[in-house]
């Protein structure tokens, strides 16, 4: 098949590499244009980008694909029977959509029509969801509105954080959009609505969706006096992005245990042995209750909180013990 790939992020990779493994004709990739990146603001390509030249395939970064018709006019006259896209970034239009006899088809990491949009692995995390998991849809217009072809879930561990649950959600993607490219062709070249009727989609159920909207810079502070749980969501569905304050500096959790009796058995040795040591939510929130080996235990609304691993601002990420010592914490002290 010859293959118009879109994708900008590492998530996007793998499923780069498992087309061109089986032999797939990649005729381009679509990709978001270099951003400036780091300390020195130097331009630095996505990792698709970066992919994709190592493969030696003609790239395209269109700043906005809706608004530039030559770049659409390009990717027509490459002749694909076929878009795939993983996590692109922009919304396709209608005269890009109807450019492949075989339609656009996107690997979304969701269970549609949950958590349709750009930040989905996140979103699921943040709302404490048992299962997600990918589904490979036919595009639209509208925000990963489309009929779904094929759909797996897994399930999300209670110490899993983005960055460990996307790297299993990208693997699955790859995987999957293989498996979807034969259905794909055995459709044939008809109109689309005969297309889909004969692959038997499943279309979307409007009263159903929710949308991962996009954070913003307060969604990524702890605020203390909400649940353990919620607090512990936060640092694992923003990895490494939760903040909180220490003696006016901030420090950047990325790793925690929600120290609760009913989810005892999902968590780490260290924490179990923590289970049930403070009274539930007779502290001020945000208090230090205990420095040892696992970390900085810390008072919440409720049950404490085990920070595992963290980064103080101007410091190196620590964990455990450590993580204690740097910080010079004492039992009584108040964070946030």
């Amino acid at each position: 098949m010859k293959i118009l790939f879109w994708g900008t992020p590492t998530y996007a990779v793998p499923t780069l590499d498992a087309l061109c493994s089986a032999g797939h004709e990649i005729v381009g990739v679509v990709t978001q244009p270099d951003r400036r990146r780091g300390r020195g603001k130097q331009l630095i390509p996505s990792p698709v980008k970066a992919r994709a030249l190592e493969l030696g395939l003609e790239v395209f970064t269109p700043e906005r694909i809706r608004k530039d018709v030559q770049c659409q006019q390009e990717l027509a006259a490459l002749g694909a029977d076929l878009s795939v896209v993983v996590a692109f970034g922009q919304i396709l239009p209608a005269s890009v959509l109807e450019q492949p006899p075989r339609g656009c088809w996107n690997g979304h990491g969701s269970l549609l029509p949950r958590w349709r949009g750009a930040g989905p692995i996140q979103w699921a995390l943040l709302e404490g969801d048992e299962r997600t998991g990918v589904g490979v849809m036919a595009m639209e217009e509208g925000l990963d509105t489309g009929p779904v072809l094929i759909e797996r879930s897994i399930e999300i561990g209670l110490l899993d954080d983005a960055q460990v649950l996307a790297e299993r959600l990208s693997k699955l993607t790859a995987s999957m959009m293989l498996d979807a490219i034969p259905l794909i062709e055995s459709a044939g070249l008809g109109c689309e609505s005969e297309r889909l009727a004969k692959l038997n989609v499943r279309r979307q159920t409007e009263d159903q969706a929710c949308y991962a909207r996009m954070l913003k810079k307060e969604d990524f502070v702890v605020d203390w006096s909400d649940s353990a749980l919620s607090i512990h969501r936060k640092v694992m569905g923003l990895y490494p992005g939760a903040v909180t304050q220490w003696r006016g500096k901030r420090l950047k959790l990325m790793a925690t245990e929600p120290l609760i009796e009913r989810l005892r058995e999902n968590l780490s040795d260290d924490a179990k042995a923590l289970v049930g040591r403070w009274p539930t939510g007779q502290q001020q929130p945000g208090k230090v209750l205990d420095v040892n080996a696992a970390g900085v235990v810390v008072s919440s609304s409720g049950c404490p909180l085990l920070i595992r691993e963290a980064q103080l601002e101007g410091k190196s990420r620590s964990i455990g013990k450590v993580l204690g010592q740097q910080l010079n914490a004492n039992t009584g002290d108040q964070m946030g």
